[in-house]
């Protein structure tokens, strides 16, 4: 399953997307194991004719509670830094306030010299999901994948002792275009980051010094996961600045690509 959250005048539906004559569409509207507020009512989107997707008026595929994020989960980005692996999973949290949607607008803030990409894989997860014991299996929490850019004022974060303030800007946290339950994160996903068409990042979710399940069961031990909320799984090495003007893509195989252009707050 292959799905978007598509603007409406009167709110906002998730919709499946489908291959109709070798074109990727938006079609009709489903019902999500999410929290109703989270959609519109079904009579709200049962008329809509299909819409292709590069046409569609697309929102961010998610409207988590919270977006636990995950540092240094590639060896070669902690050490780009000069930073050892961690020992275990290095969380964090971006408010759901940063969240923009595909092709939104990042905002370099006025008070940041040195604004960052960071492309990662996300995960959407299906239900409540609270303490996951190391024997139970852990795709029934997960409802899908899905392109995550964890945007960064790179000098902030040095200069602070934490990383909310750097992590935490309006638009610093683009997800989408759709969420897919189709692709294999533990068999591989290739992740690759583009600027200006220029490939910055190149990666393989078999390379995460912590995969999805044991995320999952550390998370969950520690805060209740709900249904929608997402976990940015960490990035590889390459981030690098960004300036107004750029086109940053953030492409997962089997997914799509999430574009969005850095403009100058």
């Amino acid at each position: 399953m292959r799905y978007c959250r598509f603007d409406l005048m009167t709110g906002s539906c998730y919709r499946l997307v489908e291959l109709l004559d070798d074109q990727e569409t938006v079609t009709r509207a489903i019902d999500l194991p999410i929290e109703r507020r989270q959609r519109a009512t079904p009579q709200e989107t049962l008329d809509l004719d299909p819409v292709p997707l590069m046409e569609a008026k697309l929102l961010a595929p998610v409207m988590p509670s919270k977006i636990v994020c995950i540092g240094r989960n590639y060896r070669e980005h902690a050490r780009e830094f000069g930073n050892e692996p961690p020992a275990e999973p290095l969380i964090f949290l971006k408010p759901p306030s940063s969240l923009n949607f595909p092709g939104g607008p990042i905002r370099k803030p006025r008070i940041s010299r040195r604004v960052d990409f960071e492309g990662e894989l996300g995960v959407v997860i299906s239900k409540t999901c609270s303490y996951v014991r190391d024997e139970e299996p852990v795709r029934p929490y997960i409802l899908g994948y899905t392109c995550v850019n964890d945007v960064t004022a790179r000098d902030l974060q040095k200069a602070d002792s934490q990383w909310t303030r750097a992590k935490g800007f309006d638009t610093f946290c683009p997800v989408g275009p759709v969420v897919s339950n189709e692709p294999d994160p533990w068999a591989g996903i290739e992740l690759t980051t583009r600027v200006n068409g220029e490939t910055r990042q190149q990666a393989n979710t078999r390379d995460l010094i912590f995969p999805i399940d044991v995320l999952i069961r550390y998370i969950s031990r520690i805060m209740t996961l709900y249904p929608g909320d997402l976990i940015a799984t960490g990035t590889p090495a390459g981030v690098g600045p960004l300036n107004a003007g750029d086109l940053v893509e953030v492409t997962l195989e089997g997914i799509g690509t999430l574009v969005n252009v850095v403009v100058d707050e």
